[in-house]
């Protein structure tokens, strides 16, 4: 059987060809899947997808009207998934549930450490010659507050590295994590975190509960000097209301690895056409702000243990077994 592979990275490649090796075929593709490359899946009864694949209802009845059962996507998050219509045309749709939460935490670490320190600046600079240390005045973290919104294992890891900063730690979350309050963590609302953090990350998931998590009025509660990062999904952040508020001059530094409108930016190369979006193009413009492209996943370990579970879904569907990680399960349980 082929199966074939969207949105594959050039790293990626060799990774998912060596863990099918033996087992099936695999078609890997460059392209994402969408409405228009949808129809190259006609007669695969198995795709796997990226974070960024669209599978709204029209993907979704082309995939099924083409032949395509099953839908292994490579990442924990699926609000790009319509599971509903998937459903309702009986494909099995799986995820990855978990893969190395220090890849994503200690990412945002790297985003937080990189605003405060001025490190793309300085680095910009020094390519030039140009030595002065006019504008590069950061800020020790140690003793400072770390609000960690979300704690679960990723927020956990993060806090695991601001205890070790010696930061002092508010945490908000639906329920508490044992591993944090040994750590020190107290646990406050959200207005508290907000108004008491030097450094603010967020760790939840994109549902319709945390869309704009962090909308107009969640900006204006922070320090006018506090920095803020988001590793998790772009949708967390009204990032319209967030550049209103950096035009205005606050906020120390902002780091994003995700945007709210990534989807067609992120993992494409556009240095040759012009951005018609002018909420990211505003964005990057700012000197305290750094967007990377959704790379926080992005190690060796972590895409290994993506893999690994998209070909372990793959087996559990052509066994009939439903695994945990089904979304969707459209063979019974055996």
């Amino acid at each position: 059987m082929e199966i074939l592979a969207f949105g594959v990275q050039s790293d990626e490649k060799p990774l998912i060809e060596r863990a099918f090796d033996g087992r099936h075929e695999v078609r890997c593709l460059d392209v994402f899947l969408t409405a228009d490359t949808a129809p190259i899946a006609a007669g695969h009864e198995i795709i796997s997808t990226s974070v960024n694949a669209d599978l709204d209802s029209g993907v979704l009845q082309t995939l099924a009207a083409g032949g395509t059962q099953m839908i292994a996507q490579r990442s924990t998050g699926f609000n790009n998934i319509d599971l509903d219509v998937a459903e309702r045309l009986a494909l099995t749709v799986a995820r990855v549930s978990h893969y190395s939460p220090y890849s994503v935490a200690e990412f945002a670490w790297t985003l937080a450490m990189a605003v405060n320190r001025r490190v793309i600046r300085a680095a910009g600079r020094t390519r030039d010659f140009d030595f002065r240390l006019d504008g590069l005045l950061g800020r020790d973290m140690h003793g400072r507050t770390a609000g960690v919104i979300g704690t679960g294992k990723i927020g956990e890891a993060f806090t695991r590295i601001a205890h070790g900063f010696g930061m002092k730690l508010l945490g908000w979350d639906v329920a508490e994590n044992p591993a944090c309050v040994g750590l020190g963590m107290e646990y406050a609302d959200k207005d508290r975190l907000l108004a008491e953090s030097d450094l603010i990350s967020l760790h939840v998931p994109l549902l319709s509960s945390t869309h704009h998590l962090i909308g107009a009025d969640a900006l204006t509660r922070m320090k006018d000097d506090a920095i803020l990062i988001n590793s998790s999904r772009g949708g967390l952040i009204d990032t319209t209301a967030l550049v209103a508020e950096l035009r205005a001059g606050r906020f120390l530094g902002v780091g994003l690895d995700v945007y709210e409108a990534e989807a067609g930016l992120f993992f494409l190369d556009k240095s040759l056409e012009g951005i018609d979006d002018d909420t990211l193009a505003r964005l990057v413009t700012f000197p305290n702000v750094i967007v990377t492209s959704h790379q926080a996943y992005y190690t060796r370990d972590a895409v290994g243990q993506i893999i690994d579970a998209t070909v372990r879904n793959v087996d559990d569907y052509l066994a009939g077994r439903r695994g945990d990680n089904v979304l969707v399960p459209a063979r019974p349980a055996v």
